[in-house]
């Protein structure tokens, strides 16, 4: 059985420091039918220096003048030769068998359109996970298990992380590829786009997959051990959503009446566990979330001259 091509892609935007390991990780694969593409995302760092560095080992780089981590993927994946598409953060490290484990999986589930595995943390040298962080909110630095058997994801909420995560090309195509909308840009940490593409595999009769067996691990920048960091990271996911939601011509009064009472309890159960560091700043990390989203949903929906009703958008 010939094995299918895969095109393993990096999308980076400043982190040369970071660059080198997640190149290095691909080139060790076990899989033998791969290309390897790093899309260079306005960085102004030593990214391509660091591309460079690894030639002239089969290396392809790209620079993508439009700063958005979807724009830097979708430009990635109009170059690439694969059958499947396999995204690699650039401060991330692919184990020897993570491309194998994915060409599996395609070859068992015909119908799969989407899949990701297990992702672990590496700490800062000298650092580690610190009393205030609870196993929730460090998924929030990308941890990702759902266990050791393939598992079949129903609900977008599991969808594989966007750190170590497969497309079909076909698939990808057929949608438009991933919104520009959505994605990280620049300094901002908008996120939801593997998300809307799951749904839209979902929606379509397709299958999304979690693979354990493909595991990648991330490197946790110092930075992201503040709390200012996890704060920054609910805001935007609460905007994230909101847009999502948005885009889905789903946002209504009625949802945004529904996220402000979650707030409240959320601000509810950090003052019930104010004792334990973690939950209680696990709850206040997310009844900021809440707000962003309630701010957010607030501004598209609310009536302005010559527009609807605010009460003509409630469920």
């Amino acid at each position: 059985m010939t094995q299918p091509l895969i095109s393993a892609i990096i999308c980076t935007h400043n982190r040369a420091s970071y660059l080198g390991g997640a190149i290095a990780s691909l080139l060790g694969q076990t899989y033998p039918t791969y290309e390897i593409i790093v899309v260079d995302n306005a960085s102004t760092d030593d990214t391509q220096a660091v591309v460079g560095a690894f030639l002239p080992q089969p290396v392809t780089y790209l620079y993508e003048s439009t700063l958005g981590l979807s724009t830097a993927r979708n430009r990635g994946a109009a170059i690439a030769r694969g059958r499947i598409l396999a995204y690699l953060d650039d401060d991330a490290e692919a184990s020897p068998h993570w491309l194998a484990a994915l060409a599996e999986v395609f070859e068992q589930y015909p119908e799969a359109a989407i899949a990701g595995g297990h992702v672990s943390l590496i700490w800062p040298q000298g650092m580690t996970a610190p009393r205030w962080l609870s196993p929730t909110l460090s998924e929030s630095l990308g941890t990702y298990d759902l266990g050791t058997a393939i598992r079949l994801i129903t609900t977008p909420g599991q969808t594989p992380r966007g750190l170590n995560y497969a497309v079909k090309k076909s698939f990808l195509d057929t949608v438009g590829g991933f919104d520009p909308q959505l994605g990280r840009v620049g300094k901002n940490l908008l996120s939801n786009e593997e998300l809307h593409l799951t749904q839209q595999a979902l929606a379509a009769g397709l299958e999304v997959l979690y693979v354990p067996q493909a595991q990648v691990a991330h490197n946790v920048a110092p930075e992201r051990l503040r709390r200012s960091w996890f704060l920054r990271r609910s805001w935007w996911q609460g905007i994230s959503e909101c847009y999502r939601e948005q885009v889905a011509e789903t946002l209504t009064l009625g949802r945004v009446r529904v996220r402000g009472t979650c707030l409240l309890r959320g601000l509810v159960k950090a003052v019930r566990h104010w004792p334990d560091p973690a939950l209680r700043f696990e709850n206040l990390v997310y009844a900021y979330g809440q707000l962003g989203y309630v701010l957010s949903g607030l501004r598209h929906l609310l009536p302005r001259p010559g527009t609807k009703r605010a009460e003509d958008f409630l469920a």
